[in-house]
C-alpha cells in the first residue's frame, strides 16, 4: 500500500474547536475556489440514476463542506427533492447550531454523534464522505467500504486530490510545500465567510492556522488511497451483487479533480 499512515492535527480531539473551525472555513473556501460542488452534484445524480434514494448522509461533515452548495445545486436541477443530512462523530454544537439556524431548504445536521464505520446504525440513504476518507486508517477504511456492501447501502466517497507523487519526492519538496500552503492559506482567509475576529488573530498575529493547515494539507497527499490501495481493501470481500467503481472525478469542462469511490447493490 502507497499510502502512509501520517498525522494531522485535525484528528486530534485536543485541537481547540476556534482552531478547527477555522481551518474547516479554509476547505470550505478551497472547494467554493475549486468548483467542487459541480463535482459533486453530478457524481451524486449519478449514483441516483443506479440506485434510488431521497436523502443524502453526509458523513464526517465538519463544517459542512461543499454539502451546502451541492444540496442548493441538486435540487434545483432534480424533480424530486433529496434531504441532505450532515453528520460527524464529534459534532461541533455550535457549527451545528449556526447551520441549522440557517433553515436551508431540504439540509439539516444531526446534533448527534454518527459512527461511519456501522451503516446498521447511520439513518436511511446514500452514505457521502467528502475530503475524509483519507483521514481513515486502513482497518477502519475497509470497514466502511464493508459494512456498506454487507448493508447493501450506497455509498460515495470523494477525494479532492490524488496520491501520485513518489514517496521520496514528496519528503524532498516538503519545505517549499509547506511554505506554498502557508502563503495560500494567508490569501484564502480573506474569502472566509464570516470572517471573524477569533480568525484573523490565529491566521496573522499568532498564525497557527496557516501552519497547521499547510501541515495537514501535506500530510494528507500522502494519506490520500490510491485506486490500487482501494482495490487492495474490498479484495477478501468483493462479489457480484455490489458494484464498485473507482475513477477520477471530472468537472463539468472535462478537467480532472480528485477521485470518486462509488458502490451500490446491484
Amino acid at each position: 500500500m502507497k499510502r502512509i499512515q501520517l498525522f494531522e492535527f485535525e484528528d486530534f480531539n485536543w485541537l481547540p474547536d476556534t482552531i478547527r473551525t477555522s481551518l474547516t472555513n479554509l476547505i470550505v473556501v478551497l472547494h467554493r475556489l475549486l468548483g467542487t460542488a459541480d463535482v459533486i452534484t453530478s457524481l451524486i445524480q449519478k449514483v441516483r440514476s443506479n440506485h434510488e434514494f431521497s436523502q443524502v448522509v453526509d458523513l464526517g461533515s465538519g463544517s459542512g463542506g461543499a454539502m451546502l452548495e451541492v444540496a442548493e445545486q441538486l435540487n434545483e436541477e432534480e424533480k424530486d427533492a433529496v434531504d441532505f443530512l450532515l453528520t460527524d462523530l464529534h459534532p461541533n454544537a455550535d457549527l451545528v447550531q449556526k447551520i441549522n439556524a440557517r433553515q436551508l431548504p431540504n439540509l439539516h445536521y444531526l446534533k448527534t454523534s454518527v459512527n461511519a464505520t456501522d451503516f446498521e446504525q447511520t439513518p436511511e440513504g446514500l452514505k457521502t464522505m467528502v475530503n475524509s476518507f483519507h483521514h481513515m486508517p486502513p482497518e477502519t477504511a475497509k470497514k466502511i467500504l464493508k459494512s456498506a456492501q454487507d448493508n447493501r447501502e450506497a455509498i460515495l466517497i470523494y477525494e479532492i486530490g490524488e496520491n501520485f507523487v513518489p514517496t521520496i519526492l514528496w519528503w524532498l519538496l516538503l519545505p517549499l510545500s509547506l511554505v506554498i500552503l502557508i502563503i495560500m492559506s494567508l490569501v484564502m482567509t480573506l474569502f472566509v465567510r464570516p470572517l471573524t475576529f477569533k480568525q484573523l488573530f490565529f491566521t496573522y498575529l499568532i498564525p497557527i492556522v496557516p501552519l497547521i493547515y499547510a501541515w495537514d494539507g501535506q500530510a494528507s497527499t500522502m494519506r490520500t488511497y490510491t485506486f490500487d490501495d482501494i482495490k487492495f481493501l474490498i479484495q477478501d470481500f468483493e462479489n457480484e451483487s455490489y458494484h464498485w467503481e473507482i475513477e477520477k472525478a471530472l468537472k463539468p469542462n472535462g478537467k480532472a479533480l480528485g477521485y470518486y469511490i462509488m458502490g451500490y447493490p446491484k
